[in-house]
């Protein structure tokens, strides 16, 4: 008998390619290795959770038993991978070596959080996986003030989220404006202001110093600004790639673990995917990239070579008072922005100098217009 396929990690790209793997094999061995509880769950909901009024448990579509029954794997929980040997083709847990024909590495990521001075950074709570928040709902849902450290995409939408439900939030960055990475400056300030007439106390430039505990709350120090005395903090600030059993195999890795347009790593027979991956220099942390991987390498492993191709992007921002989506260039300097706004919201096109249209970004009830902009990009990948 032949060894089988080993997936490390049960986050949404490992699932989806076992997903996509059996819809084309449903006979090989599969074994998947996860260091949580191994539910598959929705992740992007987790910034939604508390003005749904819903639990983590909520999330879930399928029990790790329930998951590995549908889908015919051998599902090992709650237990981290501690080697990998490219040389042998094994892999190290339990005081155990298992053989593997191909190995995918789905690691994913784990929250940034920067090393703050101060007696209470272990209070820091991340919202990056179902077991956090399980672990951390039942604090939030009882604290009056939260601080959010980082206003990018997803501290925004918790921010939005919990506000909703009444609490009282102050959301922080370095950055001068909202959404950095993604919105240009006359969309960002718009933003800005929604979130400053739902009163959300924004506080953009600011230098967080220090984190300390007083008097049962947390008190976050600001360079030259005053304190912030809140509940509870939850930091927002991105994602580090878990590359760490890959480097300790000799893997070639950079930010993430380096893969080509095969998915395939610097060793043979392994494969990487999801956030953990880099290609091209980038690491794609979003939906429909993932899904694509997966699909790709899910035809590569069933035996049929197929190269990843990946079409422009759209990304739909789940801020429902500024509905957003957007896909392309739409932060680079030089770009040239065409607007066309009415009463039922704006679409602002992107173009080069010679009229080229590179990104764009539809808001309020412009949604619709999103896809047939879409077409028009140039390949992603």
């Amino acid at each position: 008998m032949s060894n089988p396929i080993i997936v490390i990690g049960s986050g949404f790209a490992a699932y989806q390619w076992v997903k996509s793997f059996r819809k084309l094999d449903h006979n090989t061995a599969i074994t998947l290795i996860t260091a949580d509880q191994g539910a598959d769950y929705s992740k992007p909901e987790l910034s939604h959770v508390f003005s749904r009024g819903q639990q983590a448990i909520d999330l879930i579509k399928q029990t790790a038993i329930e998951f590995a029954t549908e889908y015919n794997i051998e599902l090992i929980t709650d237990t981290v991978v501690e080697e990998i040997n490219t040389e042998l083709q094994w892999v190290r847990f339990n005081q155990q070596q298992s053989h593997y024909s191909s190995l995918i590495i789905a690691t994913g990521a784990k929250s940034f959080v920067p090393n703050f001075e101060g007696n209470a950074i272990d209070k820091i709570i991340t919202l990056n996986s179902l077991d956090e928040l399980t672990r951390n709902h039942s604090k939030i849902s009882t604290a009056k003030h939260i601080t959010v450290l980082g206003a990018g995409l997803i501290g925004t939408e918790i921010a939005i989220d919990l506000a909703t439900v009444g609490k009282q939030i102050t959301l922080c960055d370095k950055a001068s404006v909202i959404m950095p990475t993604l919105l240009p400056e006359f969309i960002a300030a718009e933003m800005h202001q929604v979130l400053i007439q739902k009163n959300i106390d924004v506080r953009l430039n600011t230098a967080i110093t220090k984190i300390n505990t007083a008097d049962n709350q947390l008190v976050v120090s600001q360079l030259e600004k005053e304190d912030i005395h809140t509940d509870i903090v939850i930091a927002a600030m991105g994602l580090t790639p878990q590359i760490h059993l890959a480097h300790q195999a000799g893997i070639s890795t950079n930010r993430g673990i380096i893969v080509d347009n095969m998915l395939q790593t610097s060793a043979a027979n392994v494969y990487a995917l999801g956030d953990c991956a880099e290609i091209n220099g980038k690491i794609s942390a979003f939906i429909q990239p993932i899904m694509l991987s997966a699909l790709a390498l899910a035809k590569t492993l069933a035996g049929t070579p197929t190269p990843l191709s990946l079409p422009p992007m759209l990304i739909k921002a789940k801020t429902p008072w500024l509905p957003l989506s957007l896909a392309g260039i739409t932060t680079a300097a030089d770009i040239h922005w065409h607007i066309e706004r009415d009463n039922d919201g704006y679409v602002a096109k992107a173009h080069t100098k010679d009229q080229t249209l590179i990104g764009f970004i539809v808001a309020h009830n412009k949604q619709k217009q999103a896809f047939p902009l879409l077409r028009q990009l140039p390949p992603a990948l």
